[in-house]
């Protein structure tokens, strides 16, 4: 929690500043970069970084995409540099169902459908569900339609009438959802993130998750999520992928979030449904 009001903080007095500057540094400092580290990254001086960064000197066009390049700043953040610093901004942020993004989609929909039997699915920057293999579907077979339109992904793990009683390591997995919506939280100034985020970390916990934990503790490689599926337990560990060098907001912020099974008894039962 801490993290995240001195991120968010952070993302504010930036937004409220008068130049690039400020926003260069704030983006320096979270990065834990010096001065010196990041003006031989990009070819430049500490002394001219120190002046950008006090606003002395007017960066170009390219060194402001040059320096948000090597502090991993979001597509969304970097036009946000660009307009700070008097330019235009240089991405744009095309909806979803536009035509010129249909082979997008058409390629998201071939891959998580490839992946069956296991689950998979694509989320934008707010967790809503955009695409969704039939993994997916059996696991969310009997939740109420209500958290189902609109699908979000964390609504419906973590809200008490959607997974969640399902989930046999609810709070460990809790834990992990709600360090991930710290971390965007910590990129990206989002009112519809931040609701979300104290939506959900309002949902009551219970003091134990419900079931049985195994009799022999299992070699997990990673957290997995455990749920129950019509009287089995499945366990999951989950993979999220992103755009290689996006071009466009929308791309940016998408996800493909693929399930693995975390043990052969999941991966051999997924196989028996799959016929």
């Amino acid at each position: 929690m801490t993290m995240v009001a001195t991120e968010a903080s952070v993302s504010t007095a930036a937004s409220d500043s008068k130049g690039v500057g400020p926003l260069l540094r704030a983006w320096r400092e979270r990065r834990r970069i010096s001065q010196l580290e990041l003006a031989l990254r990009a070819d430049s001086s500490a002394r001219h970084i120190s002046f950008v960064e006090t606003g002395r000197s007017r960066p170009s066009e390219e060194m402001v995409l040059r320096l948000a390049e090597h502090l991993d700043v979001p597509v969304r953040e970097r036009n946000a540099l660009l307009l700070a610093a008097g330019y235009a901004p240089r991405y744009p942020e095309t909806p979803l169902d536009d035509p010129a993004l249909d082979a997008l989609r058409d390629g998201m929909e071939r891959l998580i459908q490839g992946y069956e039997p296991y689950p998979a699915l694509v989320v934008d920057a707010g967790y809503t569900v955009v695409a969704a293999n039939r993994g997916i579907t059996m696991l969310l077979d009997g939740i109420p339609e209500k958290l189902l339109h609109p699908p979000n992904a964390m609504r419906l793990t973590l809200h008490p009438e959607g997974l969640a009683p399902r989930i046999r390591n609810l709070r460990e997995w809790r834990g992990h959802l709600v360090a991930q919506m710290e971390r965007q939280l910590a990129l990206h100034r989002s009112d519809q993130l931040r609701s979300l985020y104290e939506e959900v970390t309002a949902y009551p916990v219970p003091e134990d998750a419900p079931g049985e934990e195994p009799e022999e503790p299992v070699p997990y490689f990673a957290l997995p999520m455990r749920v129950e599926h019509e009287g089995r337990i499945l366990s999951f560990v989950s993979s999220i992928s992103t755009f290689n060098t996006p071009m466009d907001v929308t791309v940016a912020e998408l996800a493909i979030e693929t399930f693995l099974p975390a043990d052969p008894a999941t991966a051999k039962y997924l196989q028996t449904l799959a016929g």
